[in-house]
């Protein structure tokens, strides 16, 4: 059995967009927007002399650094979330298995149709309104 067997006719109809070119890059702009940020506190601290008043303002370098790569981070999980599921949406359609409802004995061809609604005739309606 084929878990991932195609419709037949739902192929990829939408040609490859801005997803794509965006996916290709996340790895350039994941290793740059991690780099830049730690380099900028290493250099800092190599450039830094020793004193008590320089080091309270390194460390608040550092923490701003590691917070902006923690949101870079965060920002590109999010972006690469959206390009997977506009790729996914996008692809091909699948067969799904069938799966009764396991408390159904009958499948919902079975079932009598369902009643009509009344109708009500208009003039009966403006009459039930005043």
């Amino acid at each position: 059995m084929n878990p991932f067997k195609r419709l037949p006719g739902y192929g990829p109809k939408t040609a490859a967009g801005l997803e794509r070119q965006i996916w290709r890059r996340l790895p350039a702009v994941f290793f740059w927007g991690t780099l830049l940020p730690l380099l900028f506190v290493g250099l800092r601290r190599w450039l830094a002399e020793p004193g008590v008043g320089d080091a309270h303002s390194l460390l608040k370098g550092e923490y701003i650094a590691y917070g902006l790569v923690a949101m870079h981070w965060t920002l590109l999980l999010t972006i690469a979330m959206g390009c997977l599921i506009v790729m996914v949406m996008k692809g091909p359609g699948f067969v799904a298995d069938a799966y009764p409802p396991a408390d159904r004995d009958t499948p919902f061809l079975d079932l009598p149709p369902l009643p009509d609604d009344e109708v009500i005739d208009p003039a009966a309606q403006d009459q039930l309104k005043a």
